[in-house]
Parts: C-alpha cells; structure tokens; sequence
C-alpha cells in the first residue's frame, strides 16, 4: 500500500519494495488486509508506543509511562522499530530514522502481523467485536472525553479515569463486548419458601446439585436475583452497568476503556506466537526477495539478528524471555518438521498458553538454554538469580505466569448489598499470592470515588494472612 502523506519519505526505495514484498507474502500464502504505513519521526513513535494509539484519552499515567520509556531509551535500553495496529486497514508506522534496511525488514515484518491479525480466530473474535477502525475510534473517545472535561471539569473527569486506568486490565473475554445486563428475576429453588428442613431432606439437598435444583413443580414462583447471581471478573463493565449514581459521561469512559483493552487482549495473549510469526516471515521474505540488492539484504538479515537475540534489551542476561527470540525459533522448527499447512492451522486456533505448552519441548528448551529462574541470599546478603531448574513444565508456566488474566490480579465482584456497598473478592488462591496493599488501597480509594458507597475487598497478604480493605 502506499505510504501516509503525512510525513516525508525518507527511504525512497522502500516505496518500491513494498509492494512487490506484498505481493511475495500473499505467494508463499500469506493472507492479510490492507497496510497503510505511515513513516514517523522517532519522537511520534515513543508516544504512540506509550500512550498504545496514536490519539486516546488524556491521562496522567501515560506521561509517567512516557519518562520511563524516554529514559530507556535514552540508556540504549530500549529501541521501537515499528508500531502496527490490527484492523481493516492495518495501520502501520515506521521510524523515519531507520536506516533503508531496517525499515524493509520492518515492513516484512508487519505483512506478517497483518496476516496473524486477520486469521488468528481470537484476534479476528476482538476485531469483529470492536471493529477495524481501532484508530478512528479511539480519536472519537478521546475527543468525548475532552468535551466531558470542558463541561465537568479536568478534576472530576480526571477521578473517573483514574478509576477506568486502574482496571483496564480487569475484563472477562469470556463473555462478548455487548453482554446483556443480569436477569431482575430468577426461579425459587427448591426448598427456599419450607424454611427448615428435615435431617434426611437437609442432607439430601446439600449433595452436588441438589441445592441447584428448580422447583418446577407447581408454586415455586421467582425470586429477586442477587447482584451478582456469581462471581463477576468484569469489573469495568460492572461498574459501568452497576454503580449506583453513575452518570452517563462516566458510564462513557468506563466502556472505552473496557473496550480498547478487549482489542489489546489478543496482542497480549499471543505475543510470542505474533512476534515470532512476524519474525518468522520478515527472515523468509527476505531471504527469498531476488528484487532486494545484496548488501540491502545483508544489512537487514543483521537488524534481524538484533530483533531475535536470546535476550531482549541490551544486556547479555535477563530473566524475561524474548518474544520475537522464543516465537521465531518455535516456529522455524514447526515448519521445517510439520510444514508450512500444520503452522498455518496453529497460528488460527492457538494462543500463548496452548502454543507454549503444546510445542515447547525438551529439546527446543535445551538448545535455547532457556531456565526458569529463582532468587537467593548470597554470604554478603546480597540478592542473586540463580537456575530453579530444569523441568520443562516448571519452564512452560514461568513463562505464561505473567499472562494469566492479562497481567493483572483476579479480583471479582462478590455481592452487592441492599444499601449499595461493593464487596470484592481477590481470587489470591488462583493467583499464589497477595496483594500490594498499598497500591490495592489506592485502587480501591478510585473505585469509592465512583461508586459513591461503602466499597470493601477481601484479600491476603503477604503472608498469606486475610486483609479486609474498606473504603467508605
């Protein structure tokens, strides 16, 4: 596709590369919706890479996360080669200051996004969701949202974000964007209208399912259904259908938040399958583009290197995985062992979770010296990493640990008194651990904010010892 016209066309010959690279993915089989790139001056890209679009909601947090990104940089610790957002069409940026071959590779590279984008079925699930325009649509909310300032005020809008921002992670896929709200009425259970019970009928009801029963025999009726009727994780879009005094403005902001996080799911759910896929793809492509002068192939095969090193950063140690390292090598084995049909029908059906733990093996993990990490006190007191072990399970759940619940504590929605108050339950057992307290309280302080009544969570801490925060 041709490039934005926004901004000068630094690499000239790129403007003819692309199009024929296009044409080479869709011969090996790649199948993708359109690509608008945009080239970008690297000051564009940190703050599209900070704030996740390119226009979205004003909020403090994201200037916080903006020095951060500022300072890694600056440190060599941190370099963004491309940004690119699924949709129809992809919109793709490049950095103006890439030299030609880094930029070709990078173009490679998104071809091979586009086409996870489209065909992995729970990127294409968000998308239809959602919709293809996420950029569009997030410059619409922002711009809501800086009428809803004009006309409350930077404070009390401000208080409301502070409360969407600190959830954004608390969603539920599990159940669709436009789910419908809890029923008002719910059958009698059998039971419920005799008071007590018999010895016999007591025990005989508290057998599994038996306290499930309906009675559907003749004068059970219904009954006021509680709020929730079970557990609620979607805590974004509770509070936006359940919060007794919200206003039509909050409810706004609620529901974008909630609804750009449910587009950033799949990217994080799969992003050792997309970045090494992309990975994948931008090396082959490469390496069969006759069209591409030697040195310019050369050259990019080099930035390639760079990308999937062991180790992401600049240090020749870490304990985080690289994505595009652990995808790209995953991949490469499954196609030379399994072919190019078995990798297509993965890249449709799995995520993070079952590629990982499908196709990791002993072997991969062996010659990708890849550990599972611990800490302990050396002689002086000081903090070392030492190897946990080798068991490839124990390797498999280190690295998807992090993914579970998209990063974020389990917390749901326990019941909702008859005076309006909010109990929250933290699921610490499914987590393994507490809570940060501090920042926990923090969070529930936002949450009071809104729902304007008595707002109480029950978790542990880091002892495992019960904690029962409140805020009133």
């Amino acid at each position: 596709m041709p490039f934005g016209p926004k901004s000068p066309m630094s690499n000239a010959e790129l403007v003819e590369y692309t199009p024929k690279l296009e044409e080479l993915a869709q011969s090996q089989g790649l199948d993708f919706y359109p690509v608008d790139f945009e080239v970008v001056p690297p000051s564009f890209m940190m703050e599209v890479a900070v704030y996740g679009l390119p226009v979205r909601m004003p909020h403090w947090s994201f200037g916080v996360r903006y020095i951060y990104q500022y300072i890694q940089h600056r440190m060599g610790g941190s370099r963004i080669f491309e940004v690119v957002f699924p949709g129809n069409p992809n919109r793709a940026y490049l950095v103006n200051n890439n030299s030609l071959p880094e930029n070709t590779l990078v173009t490679a590279h998104v071809l091979g996004h586009a086409d996870f984008s489209k065909n992995n079925e729970l990127f294409a699930r968000m998308q239809s969701q959602v919709g293809y325009h996420i950029v569009e649509q997030a410059a619409e909310r922002a711009h809501r949202i800086d009428g809803a300032i004009d006309e409350y005020g930077q404070k009390r809008v401000e208080a409301v974000l502070d409360a969407a921002l600190a959830l954004e992670q608390n969603i539920d896929i599990n159940f669709p964007i436009n789910r419908p709200g809890f029923p008002e009425r719910m059958e009698r259970r059998r039971g419920e209208e005799t008071g007590s019970k018999s010895g016999f009928q007591g025990r005989f009801g508290e057998l599994p399912g038996e306290a499930e029963e309906l009675d559907t025999e003749g004068g059970g009726g219904s009954v006021r259904a509680p709020i929730p009727p079970r557990p609620e994780y979607d805590l974004l879009w509770f509070i936006a259908h359940y919060a007794p005094d919200l206003e039509g403005w909050e409810q706004d902001i609620f529901l974008s938040v909630r609804e750009e996080s449910f587009y950033f799911y799949p990217v994080f759910a799969c992003q050792i399958m997309n970045e090494g896929w992309a990975s994948y793809w931008h090396a082959r492509l490469l390496r069969e583009a006759d069209f591409l002068p030697q040195q310019l192939y050369l050259d990019a095969i080099k930035a390639h290197s760079d990308v999937v090193r062991p180790y992401a950063g600049e240090k020749s140690v870490s304990l985080s995985v690289n994505p595009y390292h652990l995808g790209f090598h995953m991949w490469e084995r499954i196609i030379a062992e399994h072919g190019l049909e078995t990798a297509l029908q993965l890249r449709a059906e799995e995520d993070d979770f079952s590629f990982v733990r499908n196709w990791l093996d002993e072997d991969l993990a062996e010659e990708l010296q890849l550990f599972s990490y611990t800490t302990r006190r050396g002689r002086g007191g000081e903090e070392q990493y030492v190897i946990q072990d080798r068991d490839i399970h124990a390797l498999r759940e280190a690295i998807l640990h992090p993914k579970f619940n998209y990063g974020a504590p389990r917390v749901y929605v326990s019941e909702m008194g008859t005076d309006g108050g909010l109990l929250l339950q933290h699921d610490h057992q499914t987590d393994g651990k507490g809570l940060d307290l501090d920042r926990a309280q923090k969070v529930l302080e936002y949450i009071q904010r809104v729902w304007r009544r008595p707002v109480q969570m029950v978790t542990v801490d880091g002892k495992g010892r019960e904690q029962v925060l409140e805020r009133d």
